[in-house]
């Protein structure tokens, strides 16, 4: 009769792994907080938006940003929140108007909070329109129907979709590009992606979002974080690597390491 146990020695990989996984990561991010310039490659959506306000403005029409449906807690929603700061400044510099519809009361809270203060940033505080950014509703059709009205009416010239989608994706992204407007969608939904990739003309595809939020943050910790991931995937590459080449030339007890027992 066994006895019970504390700890299961079959899990000593999935411990050793997440033990060195998180060691990576505070790595990178006490360098990154230490002022080491961090090299994230840059992405085209995240390169195009300077361009869409700059065609907004010269064209005289406002851009919209969706940052999702997603509450306050969800990363995809907080690397929107981060994206949306950086925009809302090139917006404010640029003496453009953006509009912001939200999902959740509380999400629009917060967003009020980042846009208002990215324009006390530029030095333009009395430009902030309130009105612009606002709550819509919590319902996720009706939700999609209000975006897609409000673009319908006010033409933009740019349309961001940044942040968790599920159904209404698709909804927003025709509406919007029938308005003729350059479209930057990301999100981490992955059975949304192929809609966003389809009909807009730039998306970031699952991590690129966080990594873009890393990018246009002020936040060294987010960049530490993004690298100190991507080094746990190399780490995990080259072990399954050399366990998979071991168990081509007949190793013992490789079997229990990939399978966990």
């Amino acid at each position: 009769m066994s006895a019970p146990q504390w700890f299961n020695s079959k899990k000593i990989a999935n411990l050793i792994f997440a033990i060195v996984s998180i060691a990576i990561i505070l790595i990178f991010i006490r360098l990154a907080r230490k002022g080491k310039d961090l090299y994230i490659r840059h992405l085209a959506g995240v390169d195009a938006i300077e361009d869409a306000v700059g065609r907004a403005t010269e064209m005289g029409k406002p851009c919209v940003y969706s940052p999702g449906i997603d509450p306050i807690e969800s990363i995809a929603t907080l690397a929107s929140i981060s994206i949306l700061s950086k925009i809302s400044q090139t917006v404010a510099e640029y003496d453009s108007r953006m509009i912001i519809p939200n999902f959740d009361p509380v999400v629009y809270s917060v967003i009020d909070e980042v846009v208002r203060d990215a324009y006390i940033k530029t030095g333009r505080p009395d430009a902030y329109k309130s009105d612009d950014v606002y709550f819509l509703t919590n319902g996720q059709f009706a939700y999609a129907s209000g975006i897609s009205g409000l673009m319908a009416r006010e033409t933009p010239a740019a349309n961001f979709f940044l942040g968790f989608f599920m159904a209404e994706s698709l909804i927003l992204a025709e509406a919007g590009s029938m308005t003729g407007a350059i479209q930057i969608a990301g999100t981490d939904s992955i059975s949304q992606i192929p809609f966003f990739i389809v009909a807009c003309d730039y998306t970031l595809i699952g991590e690129e979002l966080y990594a873009a939020g890393a990018l246009m943050g002020d936040d060294p910790r987010l960049k530490g974080g993004i690298k100190g991931q991507d080094y746990v995937k190399l780490v995990a590459m080259i072990v399954l690597v050399v366990l998979f080449t071991l168990k081509l030339f007949g190793v013992a007890g490789i079997d229990k390491i990939l399978v966990g027992g």
